[in-house]
């Protein structure tokens, strides 16, 4: 139990930035459904899922492979940063350099004529991602949390400075006439553009602060350190690739898979747009991901030898099962009058009703990490690259087959399929090469009654809105009994006993 409490509290402090990061995000859908165009959004949606994707590439697993040779006997954890961050630097130069020059190739395809410099921020946006991965990482590994979570807040306040500067503040100063419409080359013509140039200078100007903190490297590449490190990170990559390959590739892919005129008064790039603002919606549920994965992977890494590790993996999927489905229901119940809050302008909640099969998505992704702990423990990575190909094979199948006829909803749908079909192979294998006590029948049914309850509340339509948030949000209450009702001795277990008089 003292472990979990500890995982919690880690988690809790990880999750400040890393939830405070996304949250605000999150709320820049306002400023963004508010002051751009349908068509702004789509394009902030296609290339935000392009760096996204192109993220993993770039940075190709090493995170866990520096936490995995860092905790390793012996290593010195000094020549291993050193090595991790010189074969990543090195591989980013390539690698941001090619997608430099390929700009104006990418702009013509992408159909963004005349807009290659937006794939050259996109490149350095990525090359500045990825030479910080190592020194975040050698901080969290350090259990400096807070200088970790503080130079993430500060990043974040960094960025919603720039986008606030450059959407909000300069146009209206320049309708009041204090600045020149050419203000240190101002156009109000753009859009996206405003987003990736805050995000671009974000990252730049943190980079000599996390160096510092984390430590400056020295340029080594030892071949006993590197070449089983790359054997280990180059299936990960694949891993990687396949928690964003849904997430991501179907809002990329989704403009130009639908067919044209699919609805009614909506380009492609407009109905991208939409879909693209309904999956931020969604972001709630990875938000509690993301700051879990923070936390537990170091955490998985330190508990791993100890003999009752398989149990304690156990419980640690258990309690993140219940506390995502409550959280599902929390969002999906909600979501009549949390739309019009976040997605400003007319014409976005049209796309509300993907939602939950959204969030149901972001929570098998988690489910998938839980489960993915014993080939990476084992050092069996392998096994990441085949189900990677499988669920990356299913989603591109999902879109492309599905998209056409039902347009958001086949987006969607890639997500739970992609992610529950890699959840079964993981299993399957996990329980073969590492059997971890899983409390699996029990859930499987917190997962389907919850998305079920999720939809009930979603469609639940009562007339008076007084009573209809009530009869809503009471399906919560009826979740929480019915985990209290099958989960009571368990609960008893964490209480403090009371001592005998």
């Amino acid at each position: 139990m003292s472990n979990l409490k500890k995982l919690a509290g880690q988690t809790a402090v990880y999750g400040l930035s890393s939830i405070l990061g996304r949250s605000i995000n999150f709320l820049m859908i306002i400023v963004y459904t508010e002051y751009l165009s349908k068509e702004a959004m789509g394009s902030f949606t296609s290339i935000y899922a392009l760096i996204g994707f192109l993220n993993i590439v770039f940075t190709y697993g090493m995170e866990t492979t520096f936490f995995r040779f860092s905790t390793g006997k012996n290593l010195d954890p000094k020549k291993v940063y050193n090595s991790t961050q010189s074969l990543l630097v090195t591989s980013t130069l390539v690698l941001g350099s090619g997608l430099f020059l390929l700009a104006p190739w990418l702009a013509e395809w992408l159909d963004y004529p005349g807009q290659a410099y937006l794939f050259r921020w996109t490149a350095l946006i990525l090359s500045f991602d990825a030479i910080l991965a190592i020194p975040f990482a050698k901080l969290r590994l350090e259990n400096k949390a807070l200088i970790f979570a503080g130079a993430k807040i500060f990043n974040i306040f960094l960025n919603i400075f720039f986008n606030l500067l450059l959407i909000i503040v300069f146009p209206y100063l320049i309708t009041k006439g204090i600045i020149s419409e050419g203000f240190l080359g101002y156009r109000s013509d753009w859009g996206v553009e405003y987003i990736l140039l805050s995000n671009l200078l974000a990252n730049g100007l943190i980079i000599p602060l996390v160096w510092w903190k984390a430590g400056f490297f020295k340029f080594q590449l030892e071949g006993a350190i590197v070449k089983p490190m790359w054997a280990y990170s180059i299936p990960l990559l694949f891993m990687g690739l396949a928690g964003v390959t849904n997430e991501l590739l179907s809002r990329f892919l989704f403009e130009y898979v639908l067919p044209p005129n699919f609805y009614a008064g909506l380009s492609a790039r407009e109905a991208g747009g939409i879909f693209g603002a309904n999956f931020k919606l969604a972001i709630l549920m990875n938000l509690v991901i993301q700051a879990f994965k923070y936390a537990a992977e170091p955490f998985f890494f330190k508990q791993s030898t100890d003999k009752n590790s398989p149990q304690l993996y156990a419980k640690v999927m258990h309690v993140f099962i219940l506390f995502c489905t409550l959280l599902m229901i929390a969002i999906s119940v909600n979501l009549d009058w949390l739309g019009p809050f976040f997605l400003r302008q007319s014409g976005y909640g049209a796309g509300l009703f993907i939602v939950p099969t959204l969030l149901m998505g972001y929570l098998l992704l988690g489910v998938y990490f839980n489960l993915s702990i014993w080939f990476k423990i084992t050092d069996q990575t392998k096994y990441s690259f085949w189900i990677t190909l499988v669920g990356a094979a299913l989603t591109v199948a999902v879109i492309f087959i599905f998209v056409p006829i039902w347009g958001y909803m086949g987006g969607a749908l890639s997500t739970i399929i992609c992610y529950f079909v890699m959840c079964l192979l993981c299993y399957l294998y996990g329980q073969k090469y590492y059997p971890i006590p899983y409390q699996t029948a029990r859930g499987l049914f917190y997962l389907l009654i919850s998305f079920v309850v999720s939809y009930l509340g979603f469609y639940l339509e009562l007339g008076d809105p007084i009573i209809n948030f009530l009869a809503k949000n009471s399906l919560i209450i009826f979740y929480l009994g019915l985990i209290f009702l099958l989960e009571k001795d368990q609960i008893k277990s964490y209480l403090p006993k009371r001592k005998k008089l």
